[in-house]
């Protein structure tokens, strides 16, 4: 047993090595294309769009694991039992179950390397890529954090945000106007900020300082137009989708909402995604072991990678579909995060068990 386990993951992992190669060729071409658009804006040039592709492939390298994991064990157990390989193992007294174990410890390294894409690589990774673009389009604006917070130059002036919330609105921040010559002419700080629908942020209690030649002036205000090239767009770059965010990161800012007492559904719901996802590796090597009873008379192998390939994309979909319902619905985050594995380990045990029984 000890035999086909090694040579069941030298087998498997060369194709799904291969899947890969293929998945990322396709993703990054069509990425490529689609940051063509943008090139000549601002400071934006081909080598940036291509430095952003290849800072993004990380991010596709943790999404499509299922799904080259299912599709690279088929390809190579139809392989296999095209040859009477699989015929022969189980002939020689390898039984289901011992199968079955096999295919989990080849399925660990997978995981592993899933999770390592997950939580250490791809955030930072797309985070600076966000960031490169961000100032490769806006020139005219520098962005940086610091423990006092966010500090962004805009035109003449200087602004100092503490806090950026997932919705993009502001809390705590210091605008600090210059003149033409550097001098300081205003200093406004306000409590919190929104982005309206007219293009401007909505300062909400207000205390702007005014400084000239004959002194200094206080005034306070409930409410303050602020007009600003910085736009949520751009402050997005700051803040990871909750799906591109790592589950430590996630469970940090769940902790916060909570504490706050505000909604923590998506952020919840995003965790357990996480968690789960690696979990979904070993669940599609399991779906492709009841592909090693292959018979030529039932379709050729292009048949077979036809199905799983079908199998991984509604996996895909429908964990979003179930996601975005559980957020809107208002369901367990847990049972929104984790049905589409428990349905699909469920569609693995019956494709097993028929496949047993013939």
């Amino acid at each position: 047993m000890k035999l086909l386990t090694r040579y069941l993951a030298k087998e498997i992992y060369s194709s799904v090595a291969i899947v890969f190669a293929g998945l990322l060729a396709l993703f990054s071409f069509m990425d490529v294309i689609q940051e063509l658009h943008d090139v000549g804006q601002g400071g934006y040039q081909l080598k940036d769009a291509l430095l952003y592709v290849a800072l993004t492939m990380p991010t596709h390298v943790y999404e499509l694991f299922p799904l080259a994991a299912l599709i690279g064990s088929i390809f190579a157990i139809v392989q296999m039992a095209n040859n009477s390989e699989m015929m022969v193992y189980r002939s020689s007294g390898a039984s289901l179950k011992q199968m079955i174990f096999a295919m989990l410890k080849i399925g660990l390294p997978l995981v592993l390397l899933c999770l390592l894409f997950g939580e250490v690589i791809a955030p930072p990774s797309d985070h600076l890529a966000q960031e490169l673009s961000m100032k490769a389009k806006n020139s005219r604006m520098t962005l940086k954090e610091f423990r006092s917070g966010v500090w962004v130059k805009d035109e003449h002036s200087f602004v100092n945000v503490k806090s950026v919330l997932p919705d993009t609105s502001l809390l705590d921040i210091t605008i600090y106007e210059f003149d033409e010559t550097y001098h300081l002419r205003t200093i406004t700080a306000a409590k919190s900020a929104a982005y309206d629908s007219q293009d401007q942020w909505m300062l909400e209690d207000v205390k702007q300082t005014g400084f000239s030649g004959r002194g200094t002036s206080i005034n306070s205000q409930a409410k303050l137009a602020w007009h600003s090239t910085l736009n949520p767009n751009i402050l997005n770059v700051l803040l990871l989708l909750p799906e591109k965010m790592s589950s430590w990161d996630l469970y940090q800012y769940t902790k916060h909402l909570s504490e706050n007492h505000q909604k923590t559904e998506r952020y919840e719901i995003a965790m357990w995604n996480k968690l789960i996802y690696p979990i979904a590796v070993l669940i599609m090597l399991l779906l492709a072991l009841p592909f090693a009873s292959y018979q030529r008379r039932e379709g050729g192998v292009s048949g077979k990678i036809f199905i799983g390939i079908v199998l991984g994309l509604s996996f895909h979909f429908g964990g979003r579909l179930f996601s975005n319902l559980g957020a809107l619905n208002g369901w367990s985050p847990m049972f929104s995060a984790t049905a589409i594995t428990w349905i699909y380990l469920g569609i693995a045990s019956v494709m097993m068990w028929r496949t047993e029984r013939r």
